[in-house]
């Protein structure tokens, strides 16, 4: 699924992410832990160049810990990164920050001087939340739906260090169509971007597969329906999402599955590991070639017709 949700504040945000980074001194992403690849902004990579690097794997206890223990391993392999897995619910975790920050700059530390840290994240994946967290206070807006913050703003925690905070961004092109299904099914986007029934049915096709016993428990089904657009209309049976004639609302079936993995009534669910993005991204990597010959080839022939 295409993702076509890019407001234009995200955009000014890309530009003003890219004049600060000069004197930033260590660059803090807040990932969601139950999506990390799919959360991590390609942008703020290509953008960082060396500087050291906290990946914060937010919302942990909605996630499968046993995934979120490999997603932490998994980064650390890059130079310069260091990952922890953090519940705003527990602010003694996402505190954790603070010594991270000292740990990867210390000569600031060492000099007296603030380190300038930026916070940056996808919409609706807990930047503000953390940052309230961090400095004791109410200074950042949070609220439950995509794209609360909207303007960028500089933050003294009074600890040394100082976070240049920014609007949660999406990038212009998810290039990974599951990306684009797991953004929308965790509610990264607004639910008006996607079509309610088409994530739903995404969404159950992977816990059929990856999660078939929490699925069955939650829902009361004994078996599964061939496909996952069958299992929601089970779903939606059970449910009672029906109309007249017994025919299943399957978008209010979707409804019910989306808004139970999100706040983990189905229980702990990670819908990516390490294992499956590097898969992935090959395939990925082939549309992109594929795409580049197709554009080659047309503009081959739009010169000879020029001819």
């Amino acid at each position: 699924m295409a993702v076509h949700w890019y407001p234009g504040h995200m955009h000014k945000a890309q530009k003003e992410i890219a004049e600060i980074m000069p004197s930033i001194d260590v660059i803090i992403e807040v990932l969601d832990a139950r999506i990390p690849y799919s959360s991590n902004n390609p942008m703020i990579a290509k953008l960082r160049g060396d500087k050291p690097f906290i990946k914060i794997l937010n919302k942990r206890d909605l996630a499968d810990p046993v995934i979120t223990e490999q997603w932490l391993a998994y980064f650390e392999q890059e130079q310069g990164v260091k990952a922890i897995a953090v519940s705003a619910k527990k602010p003694e975790e996402v505190k954790q920050i603070i010594g991270l920050c000292r740990d990867l700059v210390p000569h600031r530390d060492q000099e007296g001087k603030n380190i300038r840290a930026l916070i940056c994240g996808i919409p609706n994946v807990g930047k503000s939340t953390t940052i309230n967290i961090l400095a004791d206070r109410i200074v950042a807006k949070v609220g439950n739906e995509p794209a609360v913050t909207k303007a960028q703003q500089r933050i003294n925690l009074q600890n040394g260090v100082v976070l240049s905070d920014t609007p949660g961004m999406l990038w212009p092109k998810v290039e990974n169509e599951n990306s684009g299904y797991r953004l929308a099914a965790t509610g990264a986007v607004k639910d008006t971007a996607m079509e309610s029934d088409d994530v739903g049915t995404y969404l159950v096709d992977y816990l059929m597969e990856a999660y078939p016993e929490l699925l069955k428990a939650r829902y009361d089904l004994e078996e599964f329906g061939y496909t996952g657009y069958d299992t929601l209309e089970l779903i939606g049976k059970k449910r009672g999402c029906l109309r007249s004639g017994g025919r299943v609302e399957i978008n209010k079936a979707a409804d019910i599955v989306l808004n139970e993995l999100r706040d983990a009534t189905i229980g702990l669910i990670s819908m990516e590991t390490p294992e499956m993005i590097e898969a992935e991204e090959i395939e990925v990597e082939k549309q992109r070639e594929l795409k580049a010959d197709k554009d080659k080839d047309r503009k081959k022939k739009a010169k000879k017709r020029r001819r």
